[in-house]
């Protein structure tokens, strides 16, 4: 495929491989370095995201339609004791996102924390993260795009659930076919409703809580303290709690992958980074708050659909029809967001000689094409096993890529520890966001990320999902040990043929 680059609109690409087929540029400046003089680096990548695009990017990226239909489980497992598991897991998250800004803002790359783990762990844990990563969001698409199907098959019942889901993808597939800026323009619709949709949300129920509202009286701590206390099943179910909600978190680091297709990647990634905080406590803590403050957590309506119980416990005709369009205003934001993700690590992958080199091919338009048609496939044939298979096939899918967030929030810390000593040496110029109390912050993530991991086995469905997830990152391993093995078997032949052909030409 041939490209249309603009000069100093072209992005950085993942270094530690030559320009493939279908690219322009020059090479980078060693394996995960800048482009030539530290401008935008080949890759044939376009700069078609814009400031706005990038702001409802991280801003949408934390809401996710787990919010509002898997909140409820958290809440009846947990009680309002679930506003701890959200706060840990946020921590967490912030935290994640800090190191994260840290190497994206110094080294924008279109494989984001792949590319980092290339270069600070090895080959082995850039080429595993990075497809472990793929496989979570191409299962992603699967369930997003069941999920809206529903909603619209409930809407239009003539209308077979697998046709719409054939429409939501193949319609998100030609968007982000065309540009990336027609991604980011999707994308800011999306993140745009959903921002507004929360806001509302919180705005309406804080009246509510304080009795402002008509019908409604000041309900005061009485649900929180009531029904069994802050924490009736005690302090473990915050634990567990956490498990139900930290993969909600996953989506967060999008902005970070995006931010390479920008102008301004560096300014990008140094704003979501510092706005995490805000956004996690105002719609995460902030709607849940509203939740458990207004209504008794051990309701059947709050467990079934916590933000539609809100809504009609405040008066708002046609609540279940409103949460449906706002959900599958989500669940498109995910599928969008999912696909995009997909492709670009993908592309990445491609570019670094770990996927197949037609993955770092780019159209004219600067879009990885052959990238998110195999992103596309695999999502389409997930969803076939929806259908077919839900119990078996498709289970397994969901269980062997649930704990995949965990192992990249893992990588990027152990990534951050070393990519850190590397930008001081080589340019400390580079590091204009700085992971806060470094390294101590950075090892009490890790061990509250492994604690959570550890944790996960003592509850049946967190076992299933950690064993299974092992499993698939043990043969992603195996992988990756067979292809680095080809690869340098490949450049020993290639030193003997250019050592033979030299003496030959001696002689």
């Amino acid at each position: 495929m041939s490209t249309e680059t603009t000069p100093g609109k072209q992005v950085r690409a993942d270094a530690g491989a030559p320009p493939s087929p279908g690219t322009s540029g020059t090479a980078p400046a060693g394996r995960g370095g800048r482009g030539a003089q530290g401008g935008p680096g080949d890759g044939g990548l376009q700069a078609g995201l814009k400031n706005r695009h990038l702001s409802m990017i991280a801003i949408g990226g934390v809401i996710g339609a787990g919010l509002f239909v898997g909140s409820g489980a958290g809440i009846a497992a947990t009680g309002p004791g679930i506003l701890l598991s959200y706060a840990l897991a946020g921590l967490v998250v912030v935290l994640v996102m800090r190191m994260l800004g840290e190497m994206a803002a110094a080294d924008p790359q279109s494989g984001s924390f792949s590319a980092y783990a290339d270069r600070a762990l090895g080959r082995w844990a850039g080429f595993s993260i990075g497809w472990l990563y793929w496989f979570f969001w191409v299962v992603v698409l699967a369930v997003e795009a069941t999920a809206g199907a529903t909603i619209l098959n409930h809407w239009i019942p003539a209308v077979p659930q697998w046709v719409f889901a054939l429409a939501v993808m193949g319609v998100l597939t030609a968007t982000n076919l065309f540009s990336v800026s027609s991604y980011g323009e999707f994308e800011f619709w999306f993140a745009g409703i959903k921002v507004v949709a929360i806001v509302a949300f919180i705005v309406v129920g804080a009246l509510a809580v304080f009795g402002v509202l008509p019908g409604t009286h000041a309900v005061g701590a009485s649900n929180l303290t009531g029904h069994g206390g802050f924490l009736p099943n005690g302090v473990g179910a915050v634990f567990t709690g956490m498990l139900t909600v930290v993969f909600a978190f996953m989506g967060s680091e999008i902005v970070t992958l995006a931010a390479g297709e920008s102008a301004e990647p560096e300014k990008a990634v140094s704003r979501a980074t510092n706005s995490v905080i805000w956004r996690i406590a105002v719609f995460y803590l902030g709607s849940i708050a509203i939740v458990v403050t207004l209504l008794p957590w051990d309701s059947s309506s709050v467990a079934e659909s916590p933000y539609v119980a809100v809504l009609k416990h405040v008066g708002i005709p046609g609540a279940a029809q409103v949460m449906d369009v706002i959900v599958l205003t989500a669940v498109l934001s995910c599928l969008n967001s999912g696909l995009y993700t997909a492709s670009r690590m993908a592309f990445s992958l491609g570019r670094r000689g770990d996927a197949p080199k037609a993955f770092a091919s780019v159209s004219g338009r600067g879009v990885p094409r052959v990238a998110i048609l195999a992103s596309v496939v695999f999502g389409f044939v997930a969803v076939f096993f929806n259908y077919t298979s839900p119990d078996t096939v498709f289970q397994f899918l969901l269980n062997s890529s649930g704990a995949v967030a965990l192992f990249v929030w893992l990588v990027i810390c152990f990534s951050q520890l070393r990519m850190r000593r590397i930008h001081e040496r080589e340019d400390p110029a580079r590091l204009t966001v700085r992971m806060w109390l470094y390294p101590y912050l950075t090892w009490a993530t890790i061990g509250l990320i492994g604690f959570v991991v550890v944790y996960m086995f003592t509850t049946h469905d967190g076992r299933t999902q950690m064993v299974l997830s092992l499993a698939a990152a043990a043969l992603v391993l195996v992988a990756s040990a067979v292809v680095q093995r080809r690869r340098r078997g490949s450049a020993k032949a290639a030193e003997a043929a250019g050592s033979a052909a030299g003496a030959g030409a001696a002689r």
